[in-house]
């Protein structure tokens, strides 16, 4: 399973009511934390999660109100004791950008690994959890972000029995690991089903629709998608300031088929996204307008 916390819903700036956009995901002991906004670290803490298990940083892009939060959370992780690194992932240039905003928290007591985006698209694996990076189309260089985890196939104890399998292996195989004996090799694929539906999540802001993001997104069972405006009009000025309209997010849910979508990373100037519901549902019935600290647990299907 994986618990899901949209830590803020606001794009530019921040608001009384509404914080930057952020994204946090608990896995297996592990959190991913997606983009970094002024403030993040508060929205954490009022979620009564814990700064300190962040073990990888994905950034959608290098716009203020997506990074300018980082310099106090490294602070306040540094004053936690961290030792154990972190992974940072973005788009090329973030160690020169990272290291530029660490002037004002130059010692910290763990290491930063960096991995920066080059390619369209690039996939790394952490602890069981494959993160799919995707370049969209905003007016920097900007990358949205799949998790997945993959899900084996049941156990079969019969076939397991009929090719003689030492019980004392069943639980390794089963665990995908290869092993090799003097009465031979076993191999996962001798005692396990057909592959099970796994759990996906895709993240995409600051961007115009892309054929890449309903790629990404296809069959996601929770796809969060930014929706800057939702008022008539705002059409011409989405596409100038590369970003979209509720109604453009709702149409890509319905292409890549997902099962949920939220909305966020609002205009300041749209104070009540609410008011646009019943429209943006009559495109894709299963979207939320999403509300600071929105959290969800995603769970395998039985």
């Amino acid at each position: 399973m994986i618990d899901v916390c949209l830590l803020g819903t606001g794009g530019m700036m921040p608001l009384p009511h509404r914080a930057l956009t952020s994204l946090m995901l608990r896995y297996n002991g592990m959190n991913v934390l997606v983009d970094c906004g002024e403030g993040t670290q508060v929205s954490i803490k009022q979620q009564g999660w814990s700064v300190k298990p962040i073990d990888v940083i994905c950034f959608t892009h290098f716009h203020a109100d997506h990074i300018s939060g980082l310099p106090g959370l490294l602070l306040t992780l540094g004053n936690a004791e961290r030792t154990e690194p972190i992974t940072m992932i973005g788009p090329k240039r973030l160690e020169k950008i990272v290291n530029a905003l660490r002037m004002i928290a130059p010692e910290l007591p763990f290491p930063i690994r960096f991995i920066e985006l080059e390619e369209e698209e690039e996939s790394f694996t952490f602890n069981g959890l494959k993160i799919n990076a995707f370049r969209v189309n905003h007016n920097i260089t900007c990358y949205g972000y799949s998790f997945e985890l993959e899900r084996a196939g049941k156990f079969d104890t019969e076939r397991a029995k009929l090719a003689n399998i030492p019980m004392q292996y069943w639980s390794r195989l089963q665990k995908g690991e290869r092993i090799e004996t003097a009465e031979g090799v076993y191999t996962a694929d001798m005692v396990l089903g057909p592959a099970r539906k796994g759990i996906k999540l895709t993240y995409c802001t600051d961007s115009r629709p892309t054929k890449r993001i309903v790629e990404n997104a296809m069959d996601s069972d929770l796809f969060i998608c930014e929706g800057m405006y939702g008022e008539e009009g705002k059409e011409s000025k989405a596409k100038e300031y590369k970003h979209m309209t509720f109604y453009e997010a709702a149409e890509m849910a319905v292409k890549a088929g997902v099962k949920e979508m939220w909305l966020t990373h609002y205009s300041p100037s749209l104070i009540r996204p609410q008011e646009y519901e019943k429209k943006v549902r009559s495109i894709f019935p299963n979207t939320v307008i999403s509300k600071d600290r929105r959290t969800t647990t995603l769970l395998f299907e039985e």
